[in-house]
């Protein structure tokens, strides 16, 4: 009961690493259609280019807190997995192919054994 307790919560924290990476990569996409959207704006009105400058350049440090929030991320990902090990329960002593965790459609077939 324990030990499928432990499970359980690693899996839900595995899941919401995963969830928190694609948000911060979702981010990062919308900011570049932003960018280009903004580019494509200044072009249309025909403006100069010191038009919406100061927006752009606060555009451009979101971006930069993001891409070191994303590597924080990779970070804590890689800290989690070394974790796992200390954990009674979670610790993997099975074969196979190494692959992420969880896996990104969610479901988890391979067989494994656990100390």
């Amino acid at each position: 009961m324990r030990k499928q307790m432990i499970e359980n919560a690693a899996y839900e924290v595995a899941t919401q690493v995963r969830s928190v990476e694609d948000s911060i990569d979702a981010a990062l996409t919308e900011i570049a259609e932003l960018q280009g959207r903004m580019m494509r704006a200044r072009s249309l009105a025909t403006v100069s280019v010191a038009t919406g400058q100061e927006a752009l350049q606060q555009l451009v440090v979101a971006t930069q807190a993001l891409v070191g929030a994303r590597g924080s991320m990779a970070g804590c990902h890689a800290a989690l997995v070394a974790a796992k090990g200390e954990v009674p329960g979670l610790r993997t002593v099975a074969f196979g192919e190494p692959d992420e965790c969880p896996p990104p459609n969610g479901l988890d077939n391979h067989l494994r054994v656990v100390a």
